[in-house]
């Protein structure tokens, strides 16, 4: 039995870009079309030409998106003018995109209250809007907006509106559950009634995730009969986003209960580039991805019990529901006060660390990171410590940095400026090196005072040029006069590898400078950089 064919269709530079501090720039833009378009997606939403200078000017550019489908989005001609004398029509004709997709009510309530005309009017609104396209031979579209509430409201007229676009030539009537508030069982029973008006081979969804339910809607959708889904990447969208294509993709091409049914575009290489594309989202928008997305979040395949990591190693199956690599993420074993033996062999042998299981050092070790977790550390996020804390129990961390002492001050001038300053007296090869430094806070003084006096480490100034810290941040784990502060720092250098220190003290600058030394010992280890005498 063959498959049907299941297209996807991306709308995150459009839809993606009414999030509430997303502001697209052209190049980022070009940036996650070309992403999407490695992946394999079959249209790509740009924007809507004319609407505003930067989606305009996207469709003017040439963009590698392969075999994807540039689509130009608008909406269908205003009533008391013809469609060729629309000028938001004409706009998205000069976007030369191959396909246009056109949004058009079909909620009787929203014509009558948002746009002020008759439903009749606005059936030939959708109809000469359909006709204009065709005629110039555009792949067009139609978005019923608000389609599943003008169903329940007036079933006739919302099926009116979708007919009136197919039988003038439209390829795709995409059925849009604007409000979000539609469920799984309402979806599949309206698109199976719409089936009976407009074929399923020419049916897409669009679902608003208010309820989170917009990709059991999408694939509800799918069961029902529609064959082209509508999504952004990581759900992106305006009040509680979009079907997210991160998860809607892979479970089509992955879950046989799809899969067997059913095919895209996108291939067993270019799914890999799954997590990649997700991630190059939350880098461009500079938010910290969220880790916990199906599929592709760093913690969709992390393992913290014991027993589920023995489990694990013995057959990945028992706890994880597909192959991460399937989709370019990777099985995190965590550390924590919760992890047994397993946890800690698995981690040791993640990093390259030689042992023997029956070495005494690794029962020391899990009870050093218990006993660091009870008084505040976690391991969870912060691996870079982990292994330096693991490299040190088994003997294979060198010394690189001695800190003799530290002084940190902050003050306010006359001109109510507040100023940071830090002085610390560092050792290397046996000699006494002093940094200073300032900066808008403590911590970034301290930084500051290390890194801005590299050329004084000698044989380390080279490793650490390059070494930046990109995020910090402070939990106070109690409160009262003996409060714990835990620090967590993250750091980058010109490889572009992340990675994550801790520090836990009752003193906020003695928790930073833990985390800091930690930042600068990982850098010199992962470089290779010699010890010091």
């Amino acid at each position: 039995m063959s498959k049907e064919k299941i297209f996807i269709f991306d709308t995150t530079l459009r839809d993606g870009a009414q999030t509430q501090g997303v502001d697209f720039s052209i190049d980022d833009k070009i940036k996650i079309a070309e992403s999407l378009g490695s992946l394999g997606v079959d249209y790509i939403e740009g924007g809507w030409p004319g609407a505003n200078p930067t989606d305009t000017e996207f469709f003017q550019k040439k963009i590698n998106i392969k075999k994807s489908i540039l689509t130009a989005f608008g909406m269908t001609k205003k009533s008391g003018r013809s469609a060729d004398n629309d000028p938001g029509l004409s706009a998205l004709l000069n976007s030369k995109a191959p396909a246009i997709c056109l949004v058009g009510k079909s909620w009787d309530f929203h014509v009558d209250v948002a746009l002020g005309i008759t439903n009749d009017e606005n059936l030939e609104n959708i109809k000469e809007s359909t006709k204009h396209f065709v005629k110039k031979n555009k792949e067009f579209m139609f978005d019923a907006e608000h389609f599943f509430d003008g169903y329940k409201n007036n079933k006739e007229y919302a099926i009116s509106c979708i007919k009136s676009a197919y039988e003038n030539g439209a390829r795709w009537i995409v059925l849009c559950d604007t409000n979000g508030g539609t469920l799984p069982t309402e979806v599949k029973e309206i698109v199976e009634d719409v089936i009976k008006h407009v074929p399923g081979k020419n049916l897409g969804i669009h679902a608003h995730n208010d309820t989170g339910n917009a990709v059991a809607n999408s694939l509800a959708a799918v069961t029902a009969g529609v064959r082209q889904i509508q999504g952004t990447i990581n759900g992106l969208g305006e009040r509680c986003g979009n079907a997210n294509l991160m998860s809607l993709i892979p479970t089509l091409h992955l879950k046989d209960s799809f899969s067997k049914k059913f095919t895209t575009d996108i291939n067993n290489e270019s799914i890999k580039k799954l997590t990649q594309c997700s991630r190059l989202l939350d880098e461009i928008l500079n938010r910290k991805p969220n880790q916990h997305l199906p599929y592709v979040g760093a913690a969709a395949f992390s393992h913290k019990g014991g027993l589920h990591v023995s489990a694990v190693q013995k057959n990945p199956k028992t706890y994880e529901h597909i192959k991460p690599e399937l989709v370019g993420n990777v099985r995190n074993i965590v550390v924590s006060d919760q992890a047994g033996k397993s946890n800690i062999i698995s981690r040791l042998k993640s990093i390259g660390v030689s042992f023997k299981e029956t070495d005494p050092k690794i029962k020391k070790l899990l009870e050093e990171v218990k006993d660091r977790e009870f008084i505040g550390y976690s391991y969870d996020g912060a691996d870079a410590s982990f292994e330096l804390l693991a490299r040190r129990v088994m003997g294979e961390i060198p010394r690189y940095i001695s800190i003799n002492e530290y002084d940190v001050s902050v003050k306010k001038d006359k001109s109510g400026k507040i100023i940071s300053s830090a002085k610390a007296q560092l050792k290397v090869d046996n000699k006494v090196v002093v940094c200073e430094g300032e900066g808008n806070g403590p911590v970034h003084a301290l930084d500051n005072a290390i890194r801005n006096n590299v050329d004084k480490l000698s044989k380390y100034s080279k490793y650490l040029k390059d070494l930046k810290l990109v995020d910090y941040k402070v939990r106070i784990l109690n409160t009262g006069t003996e409060a714990v502060t835990r620090v967590s720092i993250e750091s980058t250098d010109s490889k572009g590898k992340n990675w994550f220190t801790i520090g836990v003290s009752s003193n906020i600058i003695e928790a930073s400078f833990k985390a800091l030394i930690d930042s600068l010992d990982y850098k010199l280890f992962k470089d290779n950089a010699p010890a010091s005498n």
